[in-house]
C-alpha cells in the first residue's frame, strides 16, 4: 500500500474518532470531522487504486 494511502487512512481513522468525541460532547464541529473523514477515505481509495493500476501496467509491459 502506498505511503500516501496509509497516511490518508490514518487521518481518516483519527477524524472518525474526533467526530465521535465531538458528537458525544454535543458539538456540531463533528460535522467537519465527518467531512474530513469522507475526503481522506476517498484519497486513500484513489492512491491505492492508482498504485494498483501502475503495478498492473508495469507487469503487462515487462
Amino acid at each position: 500500500m502506498p505511503r500516501l494511502a496509509v497516511f490518508a487512512v490514518v487521518v481518516c481513522v483519527l477524524s472518525v474518532v474526533a467526530a465521535v468525541v465531538a458528537f458525544v460532547e454535543a458539538s456540531f464541529l463533528g460535522i467537519v470531522w465527518v467531512l474530513l473523514a469522507g475526503l481522506t477515505s476517498n484519497m486513500a481509495w484513489y492512491y491505492h487504486r492508482k498504485a494498483k493500476a501502475e503495478k498492473a501496467a508495469r507487469e503487462r509491459t515487462a
